[in-house]
């Protein structure tokens, strides 16, 4: 049987990329895969729960941009996902287009992601370019060779995949650029040396959060990341993500979710596994 990994396409994103090294793990582990592309990251996620597919590779952290927050919104609704594998991209954007220079462009393309990770860039070598955002970075490729006074924002891999003229690489702000994705499945967690949860706090009241930090702190358990994100019930209410340097089933660990329950209104713990540094 072959699994069917999903994954925000078309052809030639960077969550393929991601995709296509989490199939080698598993083709590593004597496990066939094949890869399903989806017009959004939810989608990409939700084709696990709807049994569309049994694995999906999405983005949930830019080391310029940060978190990718529809990853996470979308992962504490669908809280019986479990991640498999985190995997580390190294992220270098080309422009490309058939324009003869820069002087000739008047709109660029691309995820908001990738625009927000070369903003910079753009805006002093484009200054006068409309910026549109698209569902990916490959989505307004189709645009370029109807169009020379347009350009998009995408790998050199989508360039080669797809014959397109790369005008300049990179425009990333940062040339340490690199997105961390997650795998996920329906499947139980194999364990590793990171963990991800998710709480709520029955109210915002002073002290809460330093409370259930606390409770990491006196243990000597690292939180290599927290990020808050709000409940969408009422201005104000927030969740809580955090990345954790332990496995949930250490005892020191269960010992701090045990005491974390007391203080949370709702606990959502999304597996332990570990990170893979992958080459573009």
């Amino acid at each position: 049987m072959s699994l069917a990994i999903a994954y925000l396409g078309p052809s030639g994103t960077y969550s393929e990329m991601a995709a296509l090294a989490y199939s080698q793990v598993l083709q590593s582990r004597g496990i066939e895969s094949h890869l399903y592309p989806c017009p959004t990251i939810a989608h990409s996620l939700r084709a696990i729960a709807s049994q569309q597919t049994q694995v999906a590779v999405v983005p949930v952290e830019n080391s310029i941009e940060g978190s990718v927050t529809v990853t996470l919104d979308t992962l504490w609704q669908l809280d019986e996902l479990r991640i498999q594998q985190a995997l580390v991209l190294p992220i270098s954007h080309a422009l490309l287009s058939y324009a003869k220079g820069l002087d000739a462009l008047r709109t660029v393309y691309s995820h908001p992601q990738a625009l927000a990770q070369c903003q910079v860039w753009l805006e002093t070598s484009l200054p006068n370019a409309q910026v549109i955002p698209t569902h990916s970075t490959t989505e307004a490729l189709q645009y370029l060779e109807q169009d020379e006074t347009v350009a998009a924002i995408a790998s050199q891999r989508a360039a080669q995949l797809y014959h397109l003229p790369t005008l300049v690489h990179p425009i990333n702000d940062h040339p340490d650029n690199c997105t961390r994705f997650w795998a996920l499945s329906l499947e139980s967690s194999p364990g590793g040396s990171h963990s991800s949860l998710a709480f709520s706090l029955p109210a915002n009241l002073p002290g809460s959060l330093a409370k259930v930090l606390q409770i990491f702190a006196q243990r000597d358990i690292n939180l290599s990341r927290i990020e808050s994100r709000p409940t969408k019930r009422s201005l104000g209410e927030y969740l809580f993500f955090t990345d954790i340097e332990a496995d949930v089933k250490a005892p020191l660990v269960q010992a701090a979710l045990e005491e974390l329950r007391q203080y949370t209104e709702t606990l959502k713990i999304f597996g332990s596994y570990t990170i893979l540094p992958v080459n573009a």
